[in-house]
C-alpha cells in the first residue's frame, strides 16, 4: 500500500512540475512577443521620424530654390518667350527631386488686407465673412481698432483685469500674432478651422492670419492667392468667389484669363490684380518618393515670408519670418489624394 502511495506522489510532483514548465514557457513567450512588438513599433516610429525629417529638408530645399528663382530667374526666358523659372504672378512651382517631389505656393502678401490700415467697416465685413455672428463681429472689430488706436474705453480696463494683466500698445501691430491677445479673438478665429457643409462634409475654413498681414502694401489683391473671405469682405458676389476658387483649384489663373475673371466681380474688380509687390510668403510641401516611384502619404511643410530685391541684404532678399511645420490648406490641388 505504501509503495502505491509513493508512486502516486511522484506522479503528482511530476505533473505539477510539467504544469509549471508550461506556464513558465507561456509567460516567457508572452514577454518575448511583447518585446518584439515594442521593438517593431519603435523601428516603425524611427522610420517615420526619419522620413519626416527627409520630407522636411525636401520642403526647405524647395523653398530656397523657389526664392532663388524669384530673385535671379525673372530675366531668363525660354525661346518662346515664356518664363524659364518665374515671373511675378506665378503662384505655383513644382520641383522634382531624386528623393521626392515638392510643391511651392508663392502667395503675395498683397493678397491680404493690411491690419494697420484696414478700416473698421472692412474689418467688420471680414469677420462676418469668416463666419462670426454680427453680435460678436462688431465688438471684435472695435477691439482691433482700439488695440492700434487711442487710449481709453472699456477694453483697457478689461486687459488690466486679466491675469496676467497687460496694456494694449495703442500702436501699429508689429506681428500678426498680436491679434491673439486682442479681446474677442479666439484661436479658432485666428488660425481657422473646419466648417460642415449642408451635406455633412467637413471643409477647411480660413482664419484671420490668412486674410490680414502687417506687410501688405494695399495696392491690390493678387487674384491667385487672395482668400475667399477677403473677396467677400470687399464686395465680390458669392457666385464669383466660388467660380474663382474652382478655377484656382484646377490651375492658377493666367494673365489672359484675368479680364474674364474681373468681369465677374462687379464693382470690386478694381481692387484685384495679378501678382504682388516685393513681399511674398513661400510655402513648400515635400513628399518622399517610394521605391516603386509613387509618392509617400507623409508630408512636411515649411513657410517663410521673404522680401525680394532687398537693399538691406547682400543676398538681394531678406527673410522676414520663418515657420516650421507650416499648417494650412494648399491653394492648388496638385495632389488631390
Amino acid at each position: 500500500m505504501s509503495t502505491n502511495g509513493s508512486v502516486s506522489k511522484k506522479r503528482s510532483r511530476r505533473g505539477s512540475a510539467l504544469l509549471m514548465i508550461l506556464w513558465l514557457s507561456a509567460a516567457l513567450s508572452a514577454i518575448a512577443f511583447s518585446v518584439a512588438l515594442t521593438v517593431r513599433n519603435e523601428l516603425n516610429r524611427a522610420d517615420t521620424n526619419l522620413d519626416g525629417l527627409k520630407a522636411y529638408y525636401l520642403a526647405c530645399g524647395a523653398a530656397d530654390r523657389a526664392v532663388n528663382h524669384m530673385v535671379y530667374g525673372q530675366a531668363m526666358r525660354n525661346p518662346d518667350g515664356t518664363p524659364r523659372f518665374w515671373e511675378a504672378g506665378m503662384p505655383l512651382r513644382i520641383f522634382d527631386f531624386p528623393s521626392g517631389q515638392a510643391v511651392v505656393e508663392i502667395r503675395a502678401e498683397s493678397a491680404k488686407m493690411n491690419i494697420n490700415t484696414i478700416g473698421s467697416d472692412d474689418l467688420f465685413k471680414l469677420l462676418l465673412a469668416l463666419g462670426l455672428p454680427p453680435e460678436q463681429a462688431r465688438p471684435a472689430a472695435m477691439a482691433i481698432m482700439h488695440w492700434r488706436g487711442a487710449e481709453g474705453g472699456p477694453f483697457d480696463q478689461m486687459y488690466l483685469a486679466r491675469t496676467p494683466s497687460f496694456r494694449a500698445p495703442h500702436a501699429s501691430f508689429q506681428q500678426i500674432e498680436e491679434l491673439m491677445a486682442v479681446a474677442g479673438i479666439t484661436p479658432e478665429l485666428f488660425y481657422g478651422g473646419y466648417a460642415r457643409t449642408p451635406q455633412g462634409a467637413l471643409v477647411p475654413r480660413s482664419g484671420l492670419r490668412d486674410c490680414l498681414s502687417i506687410f501688405s502694401p494695399s495696392t491690390g489683391f493678387d487674384i491667385n492667392s487672395v482668400d475667399p473671405a477677403v473677396m467677400l469682405a470687399v464686395g465680390v458676389p458669392p457666385p464669383a468667389v466660388e467660380a474663382v476658387v474652382a478655377m484656382r483649384r484646377r490651375a492658377p489663373i493666367l494673365r489672359q484669363q484675368l479680364g474674364a475673371v474681373l468681369a465677374m466681380m462687379g464693382p470690386a474688380a478694381g481692387r484685384f490684380r495679378m501678382g504682388g509687390e516685393k513681399i511674398y510668403t513661400v510655402r513648400a510641401t515635400g513628399r518622399l518618393r517610394r521605391q516603386d516611384g509613387s509618392l509617400s502619404d507623409l508630408r512636411r511643410s515649411v513657410a517663410m515670408t521673404v522680401q525680394i530685391y532687398s537693399k538691406n541684404s547682400p543676398d538681394n532678399f531678406r527673410v522676414l519670418a520663418w515657420q516650421d511645420n507650416a499648417a494650412g490648406r494648399q491653394l492648388f490641388d496638385v495632389w488631390p489624394n
